[in-house]
């Protein structure tokens, strides 16, 4: 019998009890909703700070609300080897999203705990409190505190009920002055890996149960008005028209044209509006946004120049003006070389066939490749739903993930 039946077991019955600290009444029927310094957040780690503490682990909470427990070494001067991933969740998201990259490796460490296995080097993980941002728009505040890269105009952001994160956080129980003081040392740190869903379908294609992630999308936003001239949709000849929609559907099609070219392209028009949205009037304005995504940057920004060219030459052929703006820009990180590889020979030691992919989404690892060296595994996510209350992944898929992670442990002890 594999030596992580148990440990896998254990993992299953916390992920299952934590996805009840949720403003949801039912998570298996409503998802799970909890959101950073909130009564379901600190519920929640309520228990990650029980079980951290049962596997052998001293937590403590940092002044981002970070809950980082740590697998102490014996050994003089030791450095640490660092997995996490976040707490938080979209609203009504899946169970398994972030926090499984939490609480596999307390299960991990509760085996070499209960086992007496020790390493030269400490061993943290960190329970992110917030990368999603759905509270304070405030995506990868816990990522970015540990790697010192946290800017704090971000504790005057406020959530819908006009609660600004600072005074949050101090409700907490934090003190977000002092953020800046808990970032990590980057001489100290070995290295940082995020065990993740994979959020996508290709594991669930290939019937493996991991994958190795290569890269972190870099991703690009931007808004487009599209300002024609209403008329009357009776009287206005075709020819005649300055029909701002149809400007805007013709940019949604060069645009889906141009990412399906590529394989690591993608990209969405997510919103639109469209004014004055009567039955029978001419659109005069219409507003979009466009995403794009792609874990080559090279390619993501060539894509934005051809983008950019075709949309000012579809308003000229339609008559029509625009105003462009480029909202937000995160750039792609590479995972480390070594560690990579090092978790793909993991992979194959646990007699798993190896499989690399890049990540479309984005994570914690965007922050804290600022710090140090990241890799990243994916564990399959049936039907590559995320972000949904249906989200599911197999118990069994829990057993070869700890192998994987427990033979990576083990080989970083000569570092």
């Amino acid at each position: 019998m594999n030596k992580f039946v148990e440990t896998a077991s254990l993992a299953w019955e916390w992920l299952e009890e934590i996805a009840n600290c949720s403003e949801t009444d039912n998570p298996e029927a409503q998802g799970v909703t909890r959101l950073c310094a909130t009564r379901e957040h600190a519920k929640a780690n309520e228990l990650v700070r029980r079980w951290m503490e049962e596997s052998g682990m001293a937590p403590r909470l940092d002044n981002a609300a970070n809950l980082i427990g740590r697998y102490a070494s014996k050994t003089d001067s030791a450095k640490t080897l660092i997995f996490g991933s976040h707490q938080d969740t979209v609203p009504n998201g899946g169970k398994y999203d972030g926090i499984l990259g939490v609480l596999l490796p307390i299960a991990l460490i509760h085996h070499f705990h209960t086992n007496n296995i020790e390493f030269p080097f400490h061993i943290d993980v960190v329970s992110f409190s917030d990368e999603e941002g759905t509270r304070f728009q405030s995506t990868l505040l816990g990522s970015k505190a540990i790697s010192g890269i946290f800017d704090p105009q971000m504790l005057e952001a406020r959530d819908r009920d006009g609660m600004s994160l600072r005074e949050a956080l101090m409700m907490f129980g934090c003190q977000p002055d002092r953020i800046a003081e808990d970032a990590y040392k980057k001489e100290e740190t070995l290295g940082f890996v995020e065990l993740h869903i994979e959020q996508g379908p290709q594991l669930e294609q290939a019937n493996l149960p991991v994958g190795v992630v290569s890269a972190i999308t870099g991703i690009e936003r931007h808004t487009l008005s599209i300002f024609g001239k209403a008329g009357h949709a009776g009287t206005v000849p075709m020819g005649m028209r300055q029909d701002a929609l149809v400007g805007a559907a013709q940019i949604i099609d060069m645009f889906d044209k141009l990412c399906k070219r590529e394989d690591d392209l993608v990209g969405v028009v997510g919103k639109i509006a469209n004014y004055p949205d009567g039955v029978n009037v001419i659109p005069a304005q219409t507003d979009i946004t466009i995403e794009l995504r792609s874990p080559n940057d090279a390619s993501r920004l060539a894509a934005r120049t051809e983008m950019l060219e075709k949309i000012q030459s579809l308003m000229a052929q339609y008559n029509l003006t625009y105003r462009h703006e480029q909202v937000y820009e995160q750039q792609a990180v590479i995972c480390s070389q070594s560690l990579t590889d090092r978790l793909a020979q993991a992979v194959v030691d646990s007699e798993i066939e190896e499989k690399r992919l890049f990540s479309g989404a984005g994570h914690d690892g965007l922050a804290v490749s600022s710090l140090t060296e990241i890799a990243m595994l994916f564990l399959r996510c049936k039907g590559g739903v995320s972000h949904h209350p249906d989200e599911a992944i197999l118990q069994n898929d829990l057993i070869s993930a700890l192998n994987v992670l427990n033979h990576f442990c083990l080989s970083m002890q000569s570092e």
